[in-house]
């Protein structure tokens, strides 16, 4: 009876990848297929739990069965992000123009991440300051257990490092290796190696016009490749979505859930705060903020439902450029530099509130002015190299916590809702690199107005980076 009930549920999820198929030949768009991918997941993943008990044999077997879609779509995603990055930041080189400067606007987008991140930091201690959020007040089961041993293990790759030495972590001694994703910092020490190939490359475009030339060319043919694969890979977006949510909801344990729901309700107040405060510093930069909202809700909600900022990459590349009007160049920049610094969500308000929550059990007054001064530091400083796939929050939480002598292990208190965070600490991560590639393109001149303002339909921003 059981392998017929799973039979019969993998059966349904091929039916209804089937219906999203059938939407995309008859030419429904992008985020219309990605929004119904996510609310059919929604339905039949609760459907699942209500009919056969979220730790039944039929739920498991048909989540292992799901997976094949859902966590074979994280793969792609995964296989494409080291290629990805590395193209993108030198075709960013490349085609910055000569008289901004590759540094001036590296610098800008860069510090405008630092920026949103250390203010994300202040948003995410108010936040678990204001619902008094305290790790002592949640209980602590097997699940939890295991996850504090798991972190506290993982806590070797960062303890006993001073700040300089972390920040040399970044530095790469060994690109090739860095392409496997062997380290923690492998994300941004692949950047620092992109970079260096693309500023070699204007910097004998004088002197061996010929070679320059060349390479330049074979970039930009691999730069096309790339782009393809990733096209191929996203056409899965919706399908992939569909079994990663079904999964999701039927394994979630809501009683769980329900236990977390102040850590919930505070994560994601702190989210949409410091979201507004990404439409503040649009408005003051003179530019319509419902326009930015109107124009990358499909990015973000692809970012929310995929939990990848790297996976987001060309689409958010895409959106910056042809939807904002923002230059070719400072949009990879700020798409690439994303990934891997100042990731508001992710390296920004959770490791800030795990901080406050932990400081009370090493007898710390999380309210002390220079706790927390030096809470927002740290978090800002730690930001760099956080890779913008799945794991790179609880890296960012290791080294905070770590830097400042708190015990990680309580951070696996909160597993239960870890993915529920995870989807809104993602959106804010991708509209953080979005909001620096806006206004340092605005304050570099470079900014097309007319492209921004122009009243494009949302729903059209997943489809053009799919026609590639």
């Amino acid at each position: 009876m059981e392998l017929l009930s799973t039979i019969v549920n993998v059966v349904i999820l091929i039916a209804l990848i089937g219906l999203l198929w059938y939407m995309q030949k008859k030419h429904v768009s992008f985020s219309k297929r990605v929004f119904t991918g996510l609310g059919l997941g929604v339905i039949f993943g609760v459907s699942l739990q209500l009919i056969f008990g979220r730790t039944s044999n039929v739920i498991s077997d048909s989540v292992d069965w799901f997976s094949l879609v859902g966590n074979g779509y994280v793969k792609l995603l995964q296989m494409v992000a080291i290629p990805l990055i590395m193209v993108s930041i030198i075709s960013a080189i490349i085609k910055v123009k000569a008289n901004k400067g590759v540094g001036k606007i590296s610098t800008l987008v860069i510090g405008i991440l630092l920026f949103t991140t250390a203010i994300s930091a202040a948003v995410g201690i108010t936040s678990a300051l204001g619902f008094n959020l305290k790790a002592v007040n949640i209980e602590q089961g097997d699940k939890e257990t295991k996850r504090g041993e798991y972190l506290t293990g993982k806590l070797a790759d960062v303890e006993h490092k001073t700040l300089p030495q972390q920040v040399l972590d970044v530095i790469p001694s060994n690109p090739f290796d860095d392409m496997t994703g062997a380290r923690s910092t492998s994300t941004i020490a692949v950047v620092i190696f992109s970079a260096f190939i693309g500023v070699a490359l204007r910097g004998i475009s004088k002197k061996k016009p010929v070679e320059a030339e060349t390479f330049t060319k074979l970039v930009e043919a691999v730069y096309a490749v790339v782009m393809r694969i990733v096209t191929l890979v996203l056409r899965l977006t919706p399908y992939g979505i569909l079994a990663l949510i079904a999964k999701v909801t039927a394994t979630t344990n809501y009683d769980e859930i329900a236990k977390l729901g102040q850590f919930v309700i505070a994560s994601y107040v702190a989210l949409i705060v410091m979201f507004i405060i990404h439409l503040i510093l649009i408005a003051i930069n003179g530019l319509n903020p419902l326009t930015y909202v109107r124009k990358t809700l499909p990015v973000l909600t692809f970012a929310f439902t995929s939990r990848t900022s790297a996976g987001t990459l060309p689409l958010n590349v895409d959106t910056q450029v042809k939807k904002l009007g923002i230059s070719d160049g400072i949009a990879n920049f700020s798409a690439s530099f994303g990934i891997s610094i100042g990731q508001n969500g992710c390296a920004g308000i959770y490791p800030a509130m795990l901080a406050i929550m932990i400081a009370p059990t090493a007898g710390i007054d999380p309210f002390s002015f220079s706790f927390i001064a030096t809470v927002i530091a740290v978090v800002t400083v730690s930001s760099f190299g956080v890779a913008g796939v799945g794991g790179g929050a609880t890296f960012a939480a290791l080294i905070v916590l770590s830097t400042l002598n708190l015990p990680v292990a309580l951070a696996g208190l909160l597993i239960s809702v870890e993915p529920l965070i995870d989807m809104g600490r993602t959106a804010l991560n991708v509209s953080g690199s979005m909001t620096s590639g806006l206004i340092t393109s605005k304050w570099t001149k470079e900014l097309d107005v007319s492209v921004y303002n122009s009243p494009n339909r949302t729903e059209d921003a997943g489809d053009s980076a799919l026609s590639v």
